[in-house]
């Protein structure tokens, strides 16, 4: 078990990369600490995890709310005496193009996969400093590095999570707390549950594996990157695409 002890905090963790995330961390030997809008779906995945063989505890959260988040990290200290690992999951799209995209779209999309983050990972520091160090994950995505049609919010957010991941590992790497970023490509989600079946075939076919991303495929990556195996990654922004820029 690659994360036996590690005290791990997980955003939009009740469904999708998070949820998975969540079930490989507690897998894996960590405790999880589940966190998102949907307070059932928080304790199925809190239930999940524990059936998974790890300790889970579950917080119905806003990202958005800097209080919330603060009073989270407080409990999570005072339970546990540690944080060690942040994934930065929560994201949300509101896609429209430039003519046509409205300012709530654009504030609502910054707020959770950008402004959330920036609140999150504040928030932890300090208490992995104490700690010894840490690390702290942030989803990115390929839009992030390439850009993407109709999606001037999203593809901000993700190029701004890139900026954070680079940052912050210059600042934080000499107390001991490693950034990293990952980057998905298509994977299958609930966000492509409205997808027209002609549409994700072409998705399929722009990737040379011919097949989208499983969210177990991501959540890989982040054990890996929360876990002793990557001691010397800092800094990094993994693509997990299937090639598909290439």
């Amino acid at each position: 078990m690659r994360l036996r002890g590690n005290v791990a905090i997980v955003t939009g963790a009740a469904q999708g990369i998070g949820k998975a995330t969540a079930l490989k961390f507690a897998r894996e030997g960590a405790t999880v600490i589940v966190c998102d809008l949907d307070a059932e779906a928080v304790a199925a995945a809190v239930q999940a995890c524990r059936a998974a063989g790890g300790e889970a505890e579950g917080f119905q959260l806003d990202v958005t709310s800097r209080d919330s988040l603060d009073e989270m990290v407080e409990a999570v200290k005072q339970k546990y005496g540690r944080i060690d690992t942040l994934v930065n999951n929560a994201g949300i799209t509101r896609d429209a193009r430039l003519q046509k995209m409205t300012a709530r779209q654009f504030e609502e999309v910054i707020d959770v996969n950008l402004r959330a983050v920036f609140n999150a990972s504040q928030a932890v520091v300090d208490t992995m400093i104490e700690g010894g160090g840490g690390a702290i994950l942030n989803a990115s995505s390929v839009v992030g590095i390439y850009g993407n049609y109709g999606q001037t919010n999203y593809a901000a957010t993700k190029f701004g999570v890139i900026g954070f991941t680079k940052t912050w590992s210059r600042e934080l790497g000499p107390k001991g707390i490693r950034v990293n970023a990952v980057a998905p490509g298509f994977v299958e989600t609930a966000i492509l549950s409205t997808v027209p079946d002609e549409v994700l075939q072409k998705m399929r076919d722009q990737v040379p594996l011919r097949r989208l991303g499983k969210p177990e495929e991501i959540a890989d990556i982040y054990a890996f990157l929360a876990s002793n195996e990557a001691s010397y990654i800092n800094g990094a922004v993994i693509e997990v695409s299937g090639g598909l820029t290439l």
